[in-house]
């Protein structure tokens, strides 16, 4: 059971990868109960969680999940934590559907709305892709078209232990920071934004911990889970088996500032619309400058590009080509197949 990491965190001690190791296999494989898993997970949101501690959950996660198997030097995720509040457009799956079209092949993670009104389940449904495909479906359509996307739930059976005190207690808690990275399909490469800025170092060092080929863990003016329309976002680039740091700005990359409000998300049908919109190249505001920014960081860790600039006039061409919306179009029609 879990009362002696419970009482060892309550003392403001942190776990040891061991211990962290064994909590959590206690707790997916159902044997504690909802009280004690409520006691667990936040004493160790009050605590804070360390890297290593996350690291050891997240490595227990991917252990039970149902995996996927593709033949892929690189396999890049856009998934990010979400619940940063504003509600935002689903710009990571718009971003990931441009990489796609670029040559990148990309295992898609995601869910339903937890938080906001729209998850990247819900706008990809919206659009007509089929949410709810196998590992061997999916294995197979991104390899054959670049694309595939993961519902987290169906592959990760071993939830279901700890989802009725994740919903009692209803706060953040490590599971919102693990869920982005147990990608079933093992990715290489991620493009993963954090709520706040502080956890950027922290998730960079989780991923150097779980041996990430290439990453960057963003967070758009202290408070976005997306590299940001407008003044500064801070990055921690993972790249050789270090992590860089550094601050951007939107203007260093000719790309049109807006507000955070500008990218407002809808219902999921209205964001199916803005992602048509989008790729038909009727938004060129706020919703396209987001998507063509990520999408091209994304690009450009991906080895598709020289620089981030570069890889923003990639994402450009992309969705000027036509070559974006094509992609969407041959997601869903594929997944449906």
């Amino acid at each position: 059971m879990l009362k002696k990491f419970i009482r060892k965190i309550a003392e403001n001690k942190n776990l040891t990868q061991e211990e962290m190791t064994e909590a959590m296999e206690i707790i997916m494989e159902g044997k504690t109960n909802d009280i004690q898993i409520s006691s667990f997970i936040t004493a160790l949101k009050m605590k804070g969680e360390t890297a290593d501690e996350i690291a050891a959950a997240a490595r227990v996660m991917k252990e039970k999940a149902i995996k996927i198997k593709i033949d892929s030097d690189i396999i890049l995720d856009t998934c990010g934590t979400g619940g940063d509040g504003f509600n935002t457009f689903n710009i990571s799956t718009a971003s990931a559907i441009v990489c796609a079209a670029a040559g990148i092949k990309v295992a898609k993670h995601g869910n339903k709305a937890l938080t906001s009104r729209c998850g990247s389940a819900d706008i990809l449904k919206a659009a007509g892709v089929n949410t709810e495909a196998t590992p061997e479906k999916v294995k197979k359509l991104v390899e054959e078209i670049n694309i595939g996307f993961i519902f987290a739930p169906n592959y990760h059976p071993a939830m279901k232990y700890a989802m009725p005190a994740r919903k009692e207690i209803g706060i953040r808690t490590i599971f919102n920071l693990l869920g982005p990275i147990v990608n079933p399909a093992n990715n290489t490469h991620h493009l993963m934004g954090v709520p706040d800025d502080k956890l950027v170092d922290k998730i960079s060092e989780v991923f150097l911990k779980l041996g990430l080929k290439r990453g960057l863990v963003v967070c758009g003016n202290g408070c976005l889970d997306e590299i940001a329309p407008s003044g500064k976002s801070r990055i921690a680039e993972i790249k050789d088996g270090k992590i860089i740091k550094y601050e951007i700005k939107v203007s260093d990359f000719g790309v049109k500032e807006y507000k955070i409000e500008d990218i407002k998300g809808g219902t999921p049908e209205e964001n199916a619309k803005i992602l048509q919109d989008i790729f038909t190249g009727k938004e060129k505001g706020a919703y396209y400058s987001s998507v063509i920014l990520n999408a091209g960081f994304a690009i450009y860790i991906c080895d598709k590009a020289k620089d981030a600039k570069q890889g923003v006039k990639i994402a450009i061409d992309i969705i000027s080509s036509g070559k974006a919306k094509e992609k969407l179009e041959q997601l869903i029609k594929a997944s449906n197949n």
